[in-house]
């Protein structure tokens, strides 16, 4: 299933796309034919999901009744979750974009670079990016499979991981390279405002199984700039979660950013930085594209 949140009559709303994907069902109607107390976002629905048992019950209830749909073209996307408890970034996790960041640390760890992303909110969907003239000339681009945690867990076993998975979305972790270089540190750079893009779209992890291996890439302005496999990266997603929970609670709802290939704008010679106008497109396979401008 494809949860997502939308608005629609100036009402934001929950909902699941319809199995040819041209419409939403807003999920309201589902529960109450399962006559359960209908959730207020999707991060509260995750919350309720720990055991699978919901997520179950709403893909009966689908199966058996026909539900009405709205049509993609008559809503707005929102981020799925627009202010997330916690986000969390993976640097430096694809060895050939390692090599192209060359000075802001180009050499290839023994194990994940975990950093804090702010989303205050995130973004969705066709909203845009503020680069911030102001504030930095080298504005980034970086398309991310995101991972969605589906419960609360702790030093959690690299072969039980998929047990705390809910789901999964696309992320364009925004990045101020010549503030990285500056601060020397992430944090700065990575958490301008609007610098978090989340969506389009949360996919339920049966239908993308460990280990993932899915096409990712991202246009700017029509222009191929990323092309990779999620198979590619250094440190896959079961050691991504299992080293980042030892000693650590990782909370439902929590948003944990994978790394970004090589063909970000800081990798050409000369550098291909957002500009005002540009248009984002990061595209993963089953789960679709999260589209941007840049302002």
């Amino acid at each position: 299933m494809y949860f997502l949140t939308f608005r629609f009559n100036n009402e934001e709303k929950i909902g699941i796309l319809n199995s040819s994907k041209t419409g939403v069902i807003i999920i309201d109607e589902v529960f109450k034919k399962l006559n359960k107390t209908i959730p207020d976002s999707l991060h509260s629905l995750i919350l309720d999901s720990s055991d699978n048992t919901l997520i179950n019950d709403i893909k009966k209830c689908i199966e058996l009744h026909r539900f009405d749909s709205i049509s993609l073209d008559n809503i707005k996307l929102c981020p799925p979750i627009s202010y997330p408890n916690r986000v969390f970034g993976v640097g430096k996790n694809y060895v050939k974009h390692i090599k192209e960041i060359g000075v802001l640390g180009g050499n290839i760890g023994e194990q994940p670079i975990f950093f804090s992303k702010i989303a205050d909110p995130a973004i969705g969907d066709g909203d845009f990016i503020n680069i911030h003239s102001s504030v930095t000339e080298k504005v980034d681009y970086e398309a991310e499979l995101a991972v969605v945690i589906g419960k609360d867990g702790s030093n959690i076993k690299r072969e039980e991981v998929e047990n705390y998975i809910f789901g999964y979305t696309i992320a364009n972790d925004i990045s101020s390279r010549d503030l990285q270089a500056k601060h020397v540190q992430w944090f700065k750079g990575k958490n301008l405002d609007t610098f978090c893009s989340i969506g389009p779209y949360i996919v339920y992890k049966d239908l993308i199984p460990i280990p993932v291996e899915l096409n990712i890439s991202s246009k700017v302005n029509g222009e191929l700039r990323q092309n990779s496999n999620t198979k590619n990266m250094l440190f896959d997603i079961s050691h991504i979660i299992s080293t980042l929970s030892q000693g650590f609670t990782l909370k439902a709802g929590d948003i944990i950013m994978t790394g970004t290939p090589e063909g970000t704008g800081v990798g050409f010679d000369p550098p291909k930085f957002l500009k005002s106008g540009d248009k984002i497109e990061c595209t993963i396979e089953k789960i679709g594209t999260l589209t941007n401008f840049a302002k």
